[in-house]
């Protein structure tokens, strides 16, 4: 992200160029823009608004976006005809979602389903209308009031940044500009808007912090606004730098992987707990707590994020990714059988080895066909599980083969065994194959499995 320097910041007022070159430094001047409005009829909405449509002739396309919530009864209906009327006489395309009983307004946690109710929207109207930005009305004020809140829930560096003006698309132009900078715009461009008077209720914290301690930060120093403004560009510059420190930590870390991230455990460790909060949270973990547990945990030991499945391997922590719309395969049955020539059969399973160092060999194996039950598989290891390996005596829990191994957490979970079709164990793949079945002296038909990488 492109900052103004800190001389444009505390300098700034609202004016039609300095807004234009607030959204030339959030869009970083790409070509084509198309944008969206969320407009909810007070006053920073519809500055937004008036402002956006002063640019028009630069080339400037937009859209508007209202919700009708249905909550403040003829005054919700009075906030969408402000922004109704605004585009009609200004031609411009006007999206309107009212709610209804469908949506299911709960008795609690209003402000939450709101929310996800008018970002559902306005995404919808995004894609369907191909619009590249999503714009919002926030404001200087909101950034600082959601600092405190932020503040108040130790929330580290990301929290103290405040507001991002730029965040996967949905850009914030009036971030930098105060409530007043904006009634004043306002009042002096004739800009019709309207008041929410639920705002003046101290029912919700965001509200108690705009009408009583904001007002007693102000009172303490009359630029204290301006010195946050600054505050927060510093704050966010200061973040930008530490996420790239961070991003070359973790390179050093990461260790070469064609299917999952692998970091190494050791080095990580070396670090400070910031560090390991800072990219382990990138995986789902980020409770301090687990986080310790993470790098006193053994070989074999597992943890569960939303989004990753984290396996301790000796000095690796491997993710992997989960998918609940995968679901993990757990048998193939082997059809692909080919004859090479008469009484001579072969199966190719190259194409469902794992990628894997440890498990990805070259290798042939050599059945009597006649003792074989067909069909035959690869499976996943099962209890109890047990074979009689090829070179030794006597039989082998097929758990106890994986641990003389000392095979690697991530390859145990992806070898298949090779099983017949009344689920015997004919070989561990590609390590070890089962001797009562392999081909000797008497086969006459002779079945051969292998790989090649």
């Amino acid at each position: 992200m492109v900052y103004l320097c800190t001389k444009e910041i505390l300098s700034m007022t609202l004016s039609r160029s300095a807004f234009e070159k607030q959204l030339q430094n959030l869009t970083q001047l790409s070509d084509n823009q198309t944008y969206l409005l969320a407009v909810s009829g007070g006053a920073d909405s519809m500055v937004l608004a008036y402002l956006f449509n002063e640019l028009r002739d630069f080339g400037y396309q937009f859209q508007v976006a209202h919700i009708n919530y249905k909550l403040r009864g003829e005054d919700s209906d009075s906030d969408q005809k402000v922004v109704q009327d605004f585009c009609l006489k200004n031609n411009i395309k006007f999206h309107l979602y009212e709610v209804s009983e469908k949506d299911k307004k709960p008795e609690n946690s209003i402000q939450l389903w709101a929310r996800e109710l008018r970002y559902a929207f306005l995404r919808e109207i995004q894609e369907s209308e191909d619009l590249e930005f999503l714009v919002t009305a926030h404001h200087l004020n909101d950034q600082l009031e959601t600092f405190i809140i932020n503040l108040s829930k130790a929330s580290g560096i990301n929290g103290l940044s405040g507001i991002p003006a730029n965040e996967n698309n949905i850009l914030r132009p009036l971030l930098n500009f105060s409530k007043e900078e904006i009634y004043r715009f306002a009042e002096e461009n004739k800009i019709d808007f309207r008041e929410d008077l639920s705002n003046k209720k101290n029912d919700y914290l965001r509200n108690k912090i705009r009408n009583e301690i904001v007002p007693k930060f102000s009172e303490t120093n009359e630029q204290f606004l301006e010195n946050f403004r600054k505050s927060i560009l510093y704050l966010n510059q200061t973040k930008d730098f530490v996420h790239r420190q961070i991003e070359e930590i973790e390179k050093n870390i990461l260790i070469k992987s064609e299917e999952n991230i692998t970091l190494d455990k050791e080095k990580l460790n070396q670090e400070t707990e910031f560090i390991h909060f800072e990219i382990l949270k990138k995986y789902g973990f980020n409770q301090p707590e687990e986080i310790r547990k993470i790098f006193i945990a053994e070989t074999g030991s597992i943890f569960y994020s939303k989004e990753y499945k984290l396996i301790i391997n000796r000095n690796e922590l491997i993710f992997i990714e989960l998918n609940a719309n995968i679901k993990i395969q757990e048998e193939i049955v082997l059809t692909n059988t080919t004859e090479s020539h008469q009484n001579h059969f072969s199966i190719d399973i190259s194409q469902s080895i794992e990628i894997i160092e440890e498990i990805n060999k070259d290798f042939e194996w050599e059945f009597d066909a006649e003792k074989i039950t067909h069909p035959l598989k690869l499976r996943t290891k099962k209890e109890g599980d047990l074979f009689y390996p090829n070179g030794f005596s006597g039989k082998k829990k097929v758990s106890k083969f994986f641990k003389d191994e000392k095979l690697s957490i991530l390859a145990k979970q992806k070898i298949w065994l090779l099983s017949d079709g009344n689920d015997n164990v004919l070989g561990i793949i590609p390590f070890r194959q089962d001797r009562r079945y392999a081909k000797d002296e008497k086969t006459q038909k002779v079945l051969t499995i292998f790989n090649r990488k």
